[in-house]
């Protein structure tokens, strides 16, 4: 008997693992993969995310990786171009990409580390239902047989297709169709920083990772999917060029490291956070368009959100309600304004963005201060200050 279960050991399910044992609970973690492998990501670490990882003794095992240190940010849209960073969290002032074969393994080592148990090739099958609670779950072992345990708590941290959402029935609170299909590589020999550029309906990011390579992405309306993915080359090429010319000449120096990666299934949603025995975390509880690359540093928010407010009351009913039901009223207040932001980036419409933005070319704290809004160092609301607004109404 377990006292957490966990279904899922990225970047959700491991950090989620690790901070319930780092609570003294008795916790399993169960993965269907086999670690080191990759996943479709965009896999960007923004300072929130940073700011936890240093938090929980892991940042210097992704510095020690060799992760290209990333310390500076420009955006690019017609008629407008700033360059800046993040404002500092914690005394940090650099954000990493991590590879997700690189990263994901890290935190489930950490989650080990902690006195997590933790099962690789284990795929989750159903859950067991005592008295219409969740008590444990059914899974097949990397051998072929079928095994079950039991415990107090299931997590649901698998994914936008999250076997255990479906077998509780979460509903889906919010959702919206999907907007942006996205197709990306990694290349070799091609100089850059941070690098965001914007066109009405093209979207391209350059982002420094592992092994020096360089993570080059293009955003395409939804409804061009069909098209696209029948030529992904040609278009990719063809976006970068229309869209980032200057990184496009870049890469003509450089080379294709990697095949091509992509999707046209990015799902928007809020789904229900808990019911009696389980809760959901990560891009089980919400997914939305990956074009602001939230996606990793809201999962560690969440995880550490969640056991925070559980903490030793795990094994009490009524504070064990208490605390699911805080849990997802944070999350309504916190991921859905990064839910809406993605949702409006996503519409690769710029023009009111970059009206903005040009106001804010020449003051640099300014600047700085919108890059932060993305990297979760300051809210929206803390953006838009008297000073600010002084400054947008005298432009």
């Amino acid at each position: 008997m377990y006292d957490v279960i966990v279904i899922g050991a990225r970047c959700a399910g491991s950090p989620t693992a690790m901070l319930f044992a780092q609570q003294g609970y008795r916790v399993l973690l169960l993965e269907k993969a086999r670690f080191p492998q990759d996943t479709l990501s965009s896999h960007y670490l923004h300072m929130q995310g940073v700011a936890l990882l240093n938090r929980w003794g892991l940042l210097e095992k992704v510095r020690d990786t060799g992760c290209t240190p990333i310390t500076r940010e420009s955006y690019e849209a017609p008629g407008v171009r700033i360059d800046g960073f993040s404002l500092p969290i914690d005394g940090l002032t650099t954000t990493y990409a991590p590879r997700r074969y690189v990263l994901d393994p890290l935190l489930a080592e950490g989650a080990v580390a902690a006195g997590v148990e933790f099962r690789e090739g284990c795929a989750v099958n159903d859950l067991v239902w005592e008295d219409d609670r969740v008590v444990g779950v059914r899974y097949t072992t990397p051998g072929g047989a079928e095994a079950t345990d039991r415990a107090r708590l299931v997590v649901g941290a698998d994914g936008m297709r999250s076997t255990v959402a479906r077998k509780v029935g979460a509903p889906k609170v919010v959702e919206h169709t999907r907007a942006t299909c996205v197709y990306y590589s990694y290349w070799a020999g091609v100089p850059s920083i941070f690098e965001l550029y914007e066109r009405p309906g093209r979207w391209v990011a350059a982002i420094p990772t592992n092994d020096d390579l360089k993570l080059i992405m293009t955003y395409f309306p939804q409804g061009e999917y069909n098209e696209i993915r029948k030529a992904v080359e040609p278009a990719y090429l063809e976006a970068v060029r229309t869209t980032a010319p200057d990184l496009y000449e870049r890469m003509q120096g450089g080379e294709r490291a990697e095949q091509m990666y992509g999707t046209g299934h990015q799902e928007n949603f809020f789904r229900k956070a808990y019911g009696p025995g389980w809760v959901l975390v990560g891009d089980a509880v919400t997914h939305k368009d990956s074009i602001t690359a939230r996606g990793i540093t809201e999962a560690w928010v969440q995880a550490q959100s969640l056991t925070d407010i559980i903490g030793d009351g795990l094994h009490d009913d009524a504070v064990l309600r208490r605390a699911l039901r805080r849990y997802e009223s944070n999350l309504d207040n916190e991921a859905l304004s990064q839910y809406q932001g993605a949702l409006n980036v996503a519409e690769l419409k710029p023009e009111g963005r970059t009206e903005m933005l040009r106001k804010l070319v020449g003051h640099q704290e300014q600047i700085d201060r919108y890059f932060s809004t993305l990297s979760g160092a300051i809210s929206i609301d803390d953006f838009y200050n008297d000073e600010l607004l002084t400054l947008l109404d005298q432009s």
